[in-house]
């Protein structure tokens, strides 16, 4: 009688503390409004951040209203002393360069243009190597049995197919070796271990993408490129020709010939990060993440980035002040969540590829998720009239199907249209490779990226902050907060496939 008595007491206890976890998840949900959004919006937007481009005064003031809203939510930094961390950044524009190969003169822009501007270097009656596609898999490599020390690589863009039109390495999926964002990274660093002096990639579209960065804009930009400005970016000098120089650069004996100085500024721009630390497993992380800068004034006229990228900013402060209100109700997260704000995605995920690839500021090993917020705050003009609740997941399914699924339940809290069809990676408009989750997927980290489209405004001075469609706007937050919660409260941590 006794036993069955502290049985029914511990049970008791038990629904009491299930139904108090609950409620505070569903208050924490409810403190998701469209006026609390729309307030937050219509100044993370407005024309005193002057477009919050990179570098600019107006991006630092955005900064400071990042870093304020985090200090006022008593949520603490990641670093000991300071919410932000320091991207190295710089800004090239033409180098000073003259080439020749055993003879033949290039004209840079029209027939090349380097890529990573490696060091300022003579280079004089170098010997050239052709490596096939440059690739040095377990699957496939173009390096067996060639020494390539002290020498200048050239490699075709892509990877080779079968007779039956699918990729060695990974039969109908392109591999790292070429997609976009990792396939010149990959062979410049396959190339620079084999002891290379020099890389000539042979592709169009890589040629034509990078040298018209140089000259013309579309964002308002000068023509300089920024990149990071670390030494292993640019410690390997890597040239992009189109084409038709294929036959020319794949005959034997060829020497190259190259001086090279660059011209560059070095700048610094700022990510934003805060945490709240989990209470069972501190030491596993789940990163959300949005980029908080846009681009500079052009002829006059303000770009004030309202879905681009303010919805997703917007979002990431309204989900940490929903999780600091559920600590305050006293629940904290099992695990620990970072609110990263990065800098300078649109010029290239720099911000987030510092942070993935060369600084993260927790192990990236212990890092179980990453859910990124870019574009989500209006309504793609390609779905016509259909339903506007809706959101593209794109990523979910890629690395781990718990993510995948946990995403999926979530979405009773908001019942949206969740809409996968750019969620392929051979998509032909790419977005898998288009927004800062890209740089950890490739770190082996499941991600989720959450977006709404393009549409009529993008990258226009008309991106303003009553455009934003705020009902279907406070549903995808609350999806991708209750998909946080999930990920940090859950017993075990999601599993990669």
């Amino acid at each position: 009688m006794k036993l069955r008595f502290i049985f029914s007491g511990f049970l008791l206890i038990s629904v009491i503390f299930t139904y108090s976890q609950n409620k505070i998840l569903m208050e924490a949900s409810k403190s998701i409004k469209i006026n609390d959004l729309k307030k937050k919006m219509y100044i993370y937007s407005s024309d005193e951040f002057d477009g919050r481009g990179t570098p600019s005064e107006g991006q630092q003031l955005a900064v400071e209203y990042l870093v304020n809203h985090y200090k006022n939510l008593g949520i603490p930094s990641v670093k000991m002393d300071t919410y932000l961390q320091a991207v190295p950044l710089q800004l090239e524009d033409k180098p000073e360069i003259s080439l020749n190969i055993s003879g033949q003169k290039f004209l840079y822009y029209r027939d090349y243009v380097s890529y990573l501007n490696g060091p300022d270097k003579e280079y004089k009656s170098k010997e050239i190597v052709f490596v096939g596609y440059g690739i040095d898999d377990p699957n496939y490599s173009d390096y067996r049995n060639i020494n390539v020390k002290d020498k200048v690589v050239v490699a075709l863009g892509g990877e080779p197919k079968d007779k039956n039109d699918e990729y060695f390495i990974n039969g109908k999926n392109k591999s790292k070796w070429s997609i976009l964002r990792q396939e010149i990274d990959n062979k410049k660093r396959v190339a620079r271990s084999n002891g290379a002096l020099a890389v000539i990639i042979i592709d169009n579209y890589l040629h034509g993408r990078y040298s018209e960065r140089y000259r013309n804009s579309d964002l308002g930009y000068s023509e300089k490129r920024m990149t990071l400005s670390n030494n292993e970016e640019n410690d390997l000098q890597v040239l992009l020709f189109p084409y038709k120089f294929k036959e020319f650069l794949s005959k034997d004996n060829l020497t190259f010939n190259m001086s090279f100085k660059k011209d560059i500024e070095k700048i610094s721009a700022d990510n934003v990060a805060a945490i709240i630390k989990g209470y069972e497993f501190p030491d596993e992380y789940v990163v959300l993440t949005a980029h908080l800068d846009h681009v500079l004034p052009r002829n006059g006229k303000i770009y004030n980035g309202a879905d681009d990228n303010g919805s997703g900013t917007v979002a990431l402060l309204e989900i940490a002040e929903s999780f600091a209100l559920a600590k305050q109700m006293g629940k904290e997260p099992k695990r620990s969540i970072i609110f990263l704000h990065v800098t300078a995605e649109e010029r290239g995920l720099l911000g987030s590829k510092y942070y993935t690839d060369y600084d993260p500021l927790v192990p990236i090993k212990q890092t179980i998720a990453n859910l990124n917020m870019d574009m989500m705050g209006r309504a793609d003009p390609e779905r016509g009239v259909r339903n506007l609740n809706y959101v593209y997941i794109i990523g979910s399914d890629v690395l781990s199907d718990d993510l995948h699924d946990i995403n999926i339940d979530a979405n009773k809290y908001s019942n949206l249209e969740l809409d996968f069809r750019f969620n392929g990676i051979d998509h032909p408009d790419q977005f898998y490779y288009r927004s800062d989750h890209f740089h950890f997927i490739k770190n082996n980290i499941p991600a989720i990226f959450y977006f709404s489209g393009v549409h009529e405004d993008y990258h226009k001075p008309t991106d303003t902050a009553e455009k934003i469609l705020y009902e279907p706007y406070k549903r995808r937050v609350k999806l991708i907060f209750h998909t946080a919660w999930e990920l940090a409260n859950s017993k075990e941590k999601i599993k990669l496939k």
